[in-house]
């Protein structure tokens, strides 16, 4: 991150636009316009987190090489021609305020910056030369004036306004799929110490029918306490709980199978089971079956050290689909189903892989039909393998997509571990800068931000007839 900052600094005063300096001193007529940076030294160069919001960027005795070109008028003389010139001793001290704004996003809210250069010099040649160290004395300190006046409003602008178009590329409220969406937005202030940046995110998933909906956060508040990687992101049990609430409120938690869907040996099994009440309920004794599987509560997490369980409530509801009449109920059955889940980073999704670790039924009368114990026992071990063959290929099928962490496009995660822990987990990982911040913010640069054109002269623009570097 500091490597990547400082390039843009960098990037930044090389593009410092410096206006024109002219003037008079007795007869001389001097102009200097067309100042372009040409090399910068920052060895010297820091960033770091300063308590309670604050990032600093420090530049000591850095030197910054100039090239301009120079206009001079004494009497009937003209001399044109290009001048390199080096700023040396520079020092910018910038501290850039970070806080949430109205929608909930980390912002840079305040800039304060002081630069200073301790030394100018500049090399003269030509047919008047002696005149030009004569008037030296009035242009270096001139352009010094210039140089540092444009230090920190160049910065300023790059934080307020590009930096700032940067962290609008991280999502602050988004839609996950067609049915329910996520809230990112920050809870508080970022908490900066020493070491660390500190951020707060809701982390709540809502139905895209009711995006104004608030779930109560009763889960336990996560504490990262590792160290190992760059960046660590804490899941409580909520964040979880939420999406599920979410998807239960949408009306999407339900699984049905019909006709050829169904495995053949649990349609044989279920055909001889209901054998009684189909053909006393139906006359089409060979009607299609169907099978319905449907979330009759929200499901709920719970993230210990040694893994993390979902508990399902369902009804099975089976059906026969005679044609041309309305469909036969044939059973009810209430399924309590407990999966284990794998969550896992894969770029910037967080991704979660569910396994059946047990279930159990229980009949539901007097809804429907009921089954004697022996039925229902019977069932056991081929509604299982319903679920692990059939079911859940299809849940882990449309969690595959996985939900985004928020962070700023350009940046990836590598070298990701993910650790449970009481009540939450934490994926860490470490930072990978795949575009610089140069190119995502040229991406999304307003129109109003691209840099000025310098000054142009109202001087003669004949091409410099001297070509050495002075």
């Amino acid at each position: 991150v500091k490597q990547e900052g400082l390039r843009f600094v960098e990037q930044e005063l090389q593009n410092i636009t410096v206006p024109d300096l002219h003037g008079k001193e007795g007869p001389f007529h001097y102009n200097i316009s067309q100042v372009k940076v040409t090399d910068l030294q920052l060895a010297f160069s820091d960033l770091h987190f300063q308590p309670q919001q604050h990032l600093v960027f420090n530049i000591n005795n850095a030197s910054i090489s100039l090239r301009f070109r120079r206009q001079l008028l004494y009497w009937f003389f003209y001399d044109i021609g290009s001048v390199n010139a080096s700023a040396d001793g520079v020092h910018i001290h910038t501290v850039l305020q970070l806080a949430k704004d109205g929608t909930g996003r980390l912002k840079i809210s305040n800039v304060t910056c002081n630069a200073s250069i301790a030394m100018m010099r500049a090399g003269f040649s030509g047919t008047l030369r002696k005149v030009y160290e004569f008037l030296s004395t009035f242009i270096v300190s001139g352009m010094r004036f210039l140089l540092n006046q444009q230090i920190c409003p160049s910065l300023e602008h790059a934080s307020l306004v590009l930096l700032n178009s940067l962290l609008d590329t991280v999502p602050v409220r988004n839609y996950v799929d067609e049915h329910i969406g996520i809230d990112y937005s920050l809870l508080r202030d970022p908490a900066v110490s020493a070491d660390t940046l500190d951020l707060d995110f809701k982390g709540m998933f809502f139905p895209r029918t009711r995006e104004d909906q608030e779930l109560e956060n009763n889960a336990v508040e996560p504490v990262i306490k590792e160290t190992e990687r760059m960046v660590y992101v804490a899941f409580s049990e909520y964040f979880f709980d939420s999406a599920m609430h979410a998807y239960y409120q949408a009306g999407v938690l339900a699984i049905e199978l019909q006709g050829e869907k169904v495995p053949k040996d649990l349609e044989v099994l279920l055909r001889a089971t209901f054998f009684g009440t189909i053909f006393m309920l139906s006359p089409s004794v060979d009607a299609p079956l169907r099978l319905v599987l449907q979330v009759s509560s929200p499901p709920r997490c719970v993230i210990k050290p040694t893994g993390i369980s979902i508990s399902v409530s369902a009804f099975l509801n089976i059906s026969l689909l005679p044609p041309d009449r309305p469909d036969v109920q044939l059973s009810s059955m209430a399924v309590e189903i407990k999966l284990s889940a794998k969550v896992f980073l894969q770029g910037k999704a967080l991704r979660v892989q569910l396994d059946l670790r047990r279930y159990g039924l229980r009949r539901v009368p007097p809804r429907s039909p009921a089954l004697l114990s022996p039925q229902l026992f019977s069932l056991q071990v081929p509604l299982k393998t319903l679920l692990q063959l059939t079911i859940m290929p299809i849940i882990n099928e449309r969690t595959k997509k996985g939900v985004q962490i928020p962070l700023p496009e350009g940046m990836d995660f590598t070298n990701e571990v993910v650790t449970n822990h009481a009540g939450f987990l934490t994926v860490g990982a470490d930072l990978h800068f795949s575009k610089g911040l140069r190119e995502v913010i040229e991406k999304y640069r307003p129109a109003s931000t691209a840099p000025a054109p310098a000054n142009s002269s109202s001087w003669p623009t004949e091409p410099s007839t001297d070509t050495h570097p002075l």
